[in-house]
């Protein structure tokens, strides 16, 4: 605008601005308690809709998933950020190698108040245990999945 550049860039964790007050919260960072209410609502909207209405996912993919396979990939997301890799890390702590390496602090699990849009390490406060609490329910919810899912399996077998 009259020769002037104004953007809100897309920032995966702190904000390199204090436009918005210092950091990027609500633009970019993952939130557990809004993308919990978004896999709650899919997984109602799937009971409503049924296996037959298929979306897109991830968009531009061609791969076609019901509302609760959406739902269910958006939480094994969600909960591979406190999950050990391949390498044994957790992404939510990132380069922290106390927490990665330590025998006395590498199973100790802190529940950061967001998390990095891109690396999904942890940011701001790290004693929400409130809000980001909730992939408690969601490993939960992971668990009695698969116990159902095999249980059915192994009674069809039988």
């Amino acid at each position: 605008m009259n020769g002037t550049e104004h953007r809100v860039d897309y920032d995966p964790a702190e904000s390199r601005t204090g436009l918005f007050g210092g950091n990027s919260n609500w633009r970019g960072p993952v939130w557990f308690p809004l993308n919990y209410l978004l896999i709650e609502s899919l997984q109602k909207f799937h009971h409503y809709l049924g296996e037959g209405f298929k979306v897109e996912c991830p968009t531009g993919s061609g791969r076609y998933l019901t509302l609760w396979e959406v739902a269910q990939d958006l939480s094994r997301r969600l909960n591979s950020t406190f999950l050990r890799d391949q390498q044994g890390r957790r992404p939510v702590y990132g380069e922290w190698e106390k927490f990665q390496t330590d025998p006395h602090w590498r199973d100790l699990i802190l529940f950061f108040e967001y998390f990095h849009g891109d690396t999904g390490r942890g940011v701001g406060a790290n004693h929400q245990t409130g809000w980001t609490g909730l992939v408690a329910k969601m490993l939960q919810q992971s668990g009695e999945r698969k116990s159902v899912t095999v249980g059915a399996a192994q009674a069809a077998t039988r």
